[in-house]
């Protein structure tokens, strides 16, 4: 890399930075930097993001990674879906699944909680702070469609004619089933981004060494861990982790992109 792409990078660095500060989403600078780095580097043009909510990591791809390929975003909550689409009607690469994805095919119920960014199909974990405890609340269920990516993937266009996929995945103590409903397509991804599960908030929710071994016997190994909220002080409840497929790093050195 030159000295001008050098100095270049770290102005629009410095730039994210400042801004993340600014609107409170400074927690977000080592995610959006490892997405760039990751995208750029593996040539991702199609991320799955399983467990969208309203649509909040897809407008960062947009807005703050520089992502342009085609984002297939899954939300199982109706109501919120509804506020999701309405957000990505707006966009001709961002296509919308009012669907559960899991490790079976058919339906499911899904637990609507009093902060709907912690909806899952899992139920809440006992014994939570009050913090958790406040806005993880079942307020009700609904029965929803839910399927195996392995069984919808064929249906998918934008990801099976894709070169690089990258499957993203925040459903609330879910991750691990979304990945069993994978297993026939896994490898065919570049990454997976996944919750890591510290402190877990919901029952039976996958905890955070559980999951890297899951992960790392899919053929998955670590690339960059983040904490994927403003944290509790003085302990750490969840971070995110980037993986990238093992054989993608077999070669020698990486560039800095």
């Amino acid at each position: 890399m030159s000295q001008f792409a050098r100095y270049r990078r770290e102005l629009r660095d410095r730039w994210l930075a400042m801004r993340l500060g600014l609107f409170g989403r400074q927690h977000q600078y080592g995610e959006i930097l490892a997405l760039r780095r990751f995208i750029a580097h593996f040539g991702v043009d199609c991320v799955i993001d399983v467990g969208a909510n309203a649509g909040q990591y897809a407008t960062m791809l947009r807005r703050d990674v520089g992502f342009r390929g085609d984002i297939l975003s899954f939300e199982p909550n109706p109501d919120v879906c509804a506020k999701l689409e309405k957000v990505a009607g707006r966009d001709s690469r961002w296509h919308v699944y009012n669907i559960a994805l899991s490790d079976r095919d058919g339906e499911a119920e899904f637990n609507i909680m009093a902060a709907d960014q912690f909806s899952s199909l899992n139920r809440p974990g006992q014994g939570l702070e009050p913090i958790f405890a406040q806005r993880n609340a079942v307020t009700r269920t609904v029965h929803v469609p839910c399927s195996r990516l392995d069984s919808l993937l064929p249906e998918l266009e934008p990801a099976w004619r894709a070169r690089a996929v990258l499957l993203k995945m925040d459903t609330q103590g879910h991750d691990a089933q979304v990945c069993s409903g994978a297993n026939d397509v896994l490898a065919r991804f570049v990454g997976v981004q996944t919750e890591l599960s510290v402190r877990p908030i919901y029952a039976g929710a996958t905890d955070y060494r559980t999951m890297i071994a899951l992960l790392e016997r899919a053929g998955f190994v670590p690339n960059a861990v983040f904490a994927n909220n403003k944290g509790h002080f003085p302990l750490l409840v969840e971070m995110d982790g980037l993986f990238v497929r093992s054989d993608l790093t077999q070669g020698g050195n990486v560039p800095i992109v």
